[in-house]
């Protein structure tokens, strides 16, 4: 038993590490990264999808999880809205 608890610690501080890294390397605040977390999104995927000089297109993580939280907001909403008037 102690060993998984051992475990258990050890994998949170690894994913503590790995969550401060793409903080730092996304250059995200605390805002963004509660997004993130709702979002379910892992860290390293935020790290690969910083974009590299020749990626001019792309957009900054932050704005990009912005804009993506937005819009899983506004299909939430949508959805709830065509829930309700089906009922009524």
């Amino acid at each position: 038993m102690a060993r998984r608890k051992e475990h258990c610690m050890a994998s949170n501080l690894k994913k503590d590490a790995e969550w401060a890294e793409a903080k730092k390397k996304c250059r995200l605040n605390d805002e963004t990264l509660k997004m993130v977390r709702e979002m379910g999104l892992n860290p390293r995927s935020l790290i690969k999808n910083i974009p590299s000089p020749s990626q001019q297109w792309k957009a900054p993580v932050s704005t990009w999880i912005r804009e993506m939280y937005q819009e899983r907001l506004d299909k939430a909403r949508q959805k709830k809205e065509r829930k309700e008037i089906s009922t009524e």
